[in-house]
């Protein structure tokens, strides 16, 4: 009689494969939820930015919007403000965050819960405040013209394109401490104890140990806002800065005011293709960091 070790086992059958219909089944509510929402708009504003007011289909519309000044005009403007308020919300935000996370002073939690908070804040309400703070009647200026008798308050700044940045960085900074503040959080303190006790300077400290470890959430924070300046509106608006024109607002200047409907579309498609544009562009440096992190890593042990 043979020994049971000896007998093959059983051979199992294969477990039934999930049918892949289910998942398009899953699948379908979203992807029609965001045609229904996103896509279909999308696709009628660039069919739109190909139909001139005289009819037919041509690239009339984008040959006349790329040969006006005003829109090379709103294209730099819409570029520079986008990049000044990225490296000052960049700078600012990375300072604040190391306050607020490892310099101890009463109410740290109280400013770490009140930048969650302010994310939800519309921008025109900040714009309001440096307003009711910085405007021609503004609180800066009745006091100037209180103390020196003076017809007019020397802060006249908000209605420059300085103005519209200073606003922005105002507003845009806690998108970067938000995520600065979670890497921070899961920083190991040892790291940081280890160099003090070394002798490290704070400001070296910062610098080998802190910085390495933010650089990838101050990328995050960084392209989200430099995807929003790109196409804030509110700001701009608010500020009643007349000389400063970005795309948004040539965009409702060409809608609104000059009915020129093709014309805004082709703007509001250009600022589309720059925005995806830089999405992409983080989304591949990204997976680039994250490979060579793991090399690294690899290499390392």
């Amino acid at each position: 009689m043979a020994d049971a070790a000896t007998l093959p086992a059983p051979a199992r059958s294969p477990a039934p494969a999930r049918p892949r219909a289910r998942g398009w089944l899953w699948a379908l509510p979203p992807v029609a939820a965001l045609a229904l929402v996103f896509l279909h708009p999308l696709g009628l504003v660039v069919r739109q930015s190909f139909q001139p007011d005289t009819g037919g289909t041509s690239l009339t519309p984008y040959a006349d919007v790329f040969a006006s000044a005003a829109f090379r005009d709103a294209l730099g403007t819409t570029v520079w403000l986008a990049l000044g308020s990225t490296a000052g919300c960049l700078v600012l935000g990375f300072v604040l965050a190391l306050v607020v996370a490892f310099v101890p002073f009463p109410g740290a939690r109280i400013v770490a819960r009140f930048i969650d908070v302010f994310l939800s804040f519309p921008s025109f309400l900040i714009t309001l405040a440096l307003l009711f703070v910085y405007g021609r009647t503004g609180l800066a200026n009745g006091v100037w013209t209180d103390v020196t008798g003076a017809g007019s308050g020397p802060f006249q700044f908000l209605t420059t394109p300085w103005g519209v940045l200073l606003a922005e960085i105002t507003y845009f900074t806690p998108f970067v401490m938000r995520p600065l503040l979670a890497a921070f959080s899961a920083l190991d303190t040892a790291q940081l104890e280890v160099a003090a006790s070394l002798g490290a300077r704070p400001a070296r400290v910062v610098r080998q140990v802190v910085l390495p470890e933010a650089l990838p959430a101050l990328a995050a924070g960084g392209s989200l806002v430099l995807v929003m300046a790109l196409n804030e509106f509110g700001i701009v608006l608010f500020t009643g800065a007349k000389g400063v024109t970005t795309l948004p607002t040539l965009v409702y200047s060409k809608a609104i005011l000059e009915s020129d409907y093709p014309g805004a579309c082709v703007v509001a498609v250009v600022n589309v293709l720059i925005s995806v544009g830089l999405y992409g562009l983080y989304r591949a440096a990204a997976r680039r960091a994250v490979v060579r992190r793991e090399v690294t890593n690899r290499a390392g042990a």
